[in-house]
């Protein structure tokens, strides 16, 4: 299955980005993100831009590695002597632990070459429970990794049956201690919330083992049933219920008094943490606005106000950097509007909150209305006092109508 791109511009056939973008490089913090299509099976609910074996036939995994190191060539050429160091790396997916680690190795290898790796650079990888070994894990940690992401979801074989989720319910807490043995200092749980099926103590018993499993960051979404995913079809059949919009406010309202009571402290709003270095840095430069390019298929970059992505199958992406070619498949160039707007609806998302400086004079006065229904906190919300629009708990769950008053 493929996700669909967005309507955009052609993008030029090397790659090269505009003056401007590229002025503003070093302004921001800067990371790479790589994407790692391949999946061992399909999940229900999945829309990402991943593929099973039986998807590509003809496609040898044996050469993602290359390609990718290429595409890394191809940044660095574009980007020049404005390249910075890289802030923060993270492999995504689809299941990156599925390639060998030393195929991994070599694609971190290859952007501490192109680039240079900052002091203390964090390095994420995703996997899933059962792509990880003690063996994997260990060379992982000795190839520079510092952070896991583990795809847990739940702990409920039910709840995990019906997303299509292969491993068992202890499994994800056993990966845990594995990576902890292997060295790493930083290791993330993925759930899932709001599963046909599912009820609250089901929801309970899930956070109760995420958090025994002593990870020091927990990600919580809320389930979302995407066009065209089996779980869809189920839903439209009617062979399963669609998520209840109360249930998946009373589950968040959970998840953030259990976690909170465990020490883990909400900074964006599916992410809670247990300390300042345990937040993902990562996707932290998603939310503040700042650059990074995207490596491998579908993937989505952004360098000084100009975003492009990637063409979505991995042989079409291949191929053209085989043929010395950009694989974007189109790009625009953000106006000062949209970038504006983008800031307010992703920093507003941040426990830090968002500085009341990008508002108009009537976003100013929403954020006082909003203040007044207890969507944010109340004070300061002048510019001149350095105020900042902090959602409250009741706001965290109508972020998106909290967005759409502060925009005008």
């Amino acid at each position: 299955m493929a996700a669909r791109l967005p309507d955009g511009d052609p993008a030029p056939a090397d790659g090269a980005l505009p003056t401007a973008a590229l002025r503003e490089l070093g302004a921001r913090p800067f990371g790479v993100y790589v994407h790692v299509p391949f999946c061992a099976s399909r999940c229900g609910y999945c829309d990402f831009n991943t593929y099973t074996a039986a998807e590509l036939p003809g496609v040898d995994r044996t050469s993602f590695a290359a390609s990718a190191i290429a595409e890394l060539a191809l940044a660095r050429r574009v980007l020049g002597d404005a390249a910075p160091r890289v802030d923060t790396v993270f492999f995504g997916g689809g299941t990156p632990t599925l390639l060998p680690p030393a195929d991994l190795a070599a694609i971190l290898a290859a952007i501490d070459e192109a680039f240079g790796l900052a002091p203390g650079a964090e390095v994420t990888t995703e996997a899933n429970p059962e792509s990880v070994t003690p063996a994997t894990l260990a060379a992982l940690r000795a190839a520079g990794f510092t952070r896991l992401s583990l795809g847990m979801q739940s702990a409920a074989p039910h709840v995990l049956a019906t997303l299509e989720r292969q491993h068992t319910p202890g499994r994800a807490a056993a990966a845990v201690a594995q990576a902890r043995a292997a060295g790493f200092a930083h290791v993330s749980v993925d759930l899932i919330y709001g599963t046909p099926g599912e009820r609250d103590e089901d929801w309970r018993a899930t956070l109760a083992a995420a958090l025994e499993a002593g990870p020091d960051h927990v990600s919580a979404y809320a389930l979302t049933v995407e066009p065209g995913t089996r779980l869809h079809a189920q839903v439209r059949r009617g062979r399963l219920p669609a998520p209840d919009e109360d249930a998946l406010a009373d589950r968040y309202a959970i998840a953030d008094a259990v976690l909170g009571a465990a020490g883990l402290r909400w900074y964006e709003i599916s992410n809670w943490a247990a300390s300042e270095t345990a937040r993902c840095a990562h996707n932290l430069g998603y939310w503040r606005g700042g650059d990074w390019w995207g490596i491998g298929p579908g993937a989505h970059s952004h360098v000084g106000g100009v975003r492009w992505w990637n063409a979505l199958h991995p042989s079409a992406w291949a191929r053209a950097l085989a043929a010395g070619r950009s694989p974007a498949a189109g790009r625009e160039v953000l106006d000062a509007a949209t970038r504006r707007f983008e800031r307010i609806m992703l920093e507003v998302r941040l426990a830090e909150g968002l500085d009341v400086a990008l508002l108009s004079a009537a976003g100013r006065a929403a954020a006082a209305r909003l203040a007044a229904d207890g969507l944010v906190e109340p004070a300061p919300l002048r510019a001149a006092a350095g105020g900042r629009v902090r959602l409250t708990l009741r706001g965290r769950l109508l972020a998106d109508a909290v967005v759409r008053a502060l925009v005008d």
